[in-house]
């Protein structure tokens, strides 16, 4: 059998063992280094080097795939068609490289334990492939750029494009993009605005590391301004310098004001409370901002998520103001 692959704009760059990886992905890799060898694979006609970058409209040929690998594993389940799909994310923007979502609370990003429903990335490539961009088999498949907590709404950056995902990549790694959060906390803020740096554990340390070398303690910067306060509540925007997973939560939460409705870090006889009293029926924050330049234009961007009715009708129930003054404070 001759399997032929034309190279696209999004899949260029890439070293021919990755291309084939992704298309031949049963076959041992022992297997598809001696094809190469053998001449077995060529690039426009010609002898293929395992490690060459491919370029746009490059073809590939494998003669002789499905001989190599007679015992391969039945293939896996037809996806759901993309119609079945439901969209439950708003669209803040888009075009060829991004998309950018408005994330619902409860939405997971992306597949894991104990998820059994469509996730953020099933929804995103079933949306896209409405529009007519299904992606074609082993190409690059769109994805979130960064996390945000299943129970947490608002801004999420997904990359349409492998360009887009390198440097988008890039970007969250070395912090380059601003991310804001607005936070309903616990309790009374006397300051208008201030600092927490604390160190935090790392999250997923694992036993016999820390049986090793002790905890990992890591780096992390959360800076808050009040907005708006009630007697038992104080509505905040919060900047991360750093991006530890649950930062902002275990921050607050360790200067005695965790977030209304944190079901793991919070106050859970006052989030009770704020159940019953307020209608605080999850937890209380939302990725309202994210400001990064364009990862290929590298324009500068700012995107803002309303915040959701369901945590802007508790407000007034807790007798903290909405909207504030100023939305974001902060932003020139």
């Amino acid at each position: 059998m001759k399997l032929e692959y034309t190279i696209s704009d999004d899949a260029a760059g890439q070293r021919l063992d990755k291309f084939l990886r992704r298309r031949l992905a049963e076959m041992p890799l022992s297997h598809l280094y001696k094809m190469v060898r053998t001449k077995k694979v060529r690039v426009n006609g010609a002898r293929a080097d395992i490690a060459q970058l491919l370029q746009p409209g490059d073809v590939v040929v494998v003669h002789g795939a499905r001989e190599a690998n007679p015992d391969a594993a039945p293939a896996a389940p037809r996806p759901r068609e993309p119609s079945a799909v439901r969209q439950d994310f708003g669209i803040l923007n888009e075009d060829e490289h991004i998309l950018v979502c408005d994330k619902p609370a409860g939405l997971a990003i992306h597949p894991g334990s104990g998820i059994t429903s469509d996730t953020l990335v099933d929804q995103v490539r079933a949306y896209l492939a409405r529009q007519g961009l299904a992606v074609p088999e082993g190409e690059f498949k769109p994805s979130p750029a960064h996390r945000l907590d299943r129970e947490t709404s608002g801004v999420v950056v997904v990359a349409k494009t492998r360009q887009a995902m390198v440097r988008l990549t890039e970007m969250f790694t070395g912090g380059e993009p601003r991310k804001t959060y607005l936070a309903l906390a616990k309790g009374r803020f006397q300051r208008g605005r201030g600092t927490v740096d604390l160190l935090l554990a790392e999250h997923q340390q694992t036993q016999a590391s820390k049986r090793q070398r002790g905890v990992n303690l890591q780096e992390a910067v959360t800076h808050w301004t009040k907005l708006s306060g009630g007697v038992d509540a104080t509505l905040l925007e919060l900047t991360i310098e750093t991006g530890r997973t649950h930062q902002i939560r275990r921050h607050l939460a360790a200067i005695g004001h965790p977030i209304v409705g944190d079901a793991k870090y919070g106050d859970f006889p006052f989030n009770r409370r704020a159940r019953s009293a307020w209608g605080a029926k999850r937890m209380f924050l939302h990725s309202s901002r994210l400001a990064l330049s364009h990862p290929i234009t590298g324009k500068r961007l700012a995107f803002d998520a309303p915040l959701p009715r369901d945590l802007a009708e508790v407000l007034p129930r807790a007798g903290v103001a909405w909207p504030p003054t100023s939305a974001h404070p902060g932003e020139g």
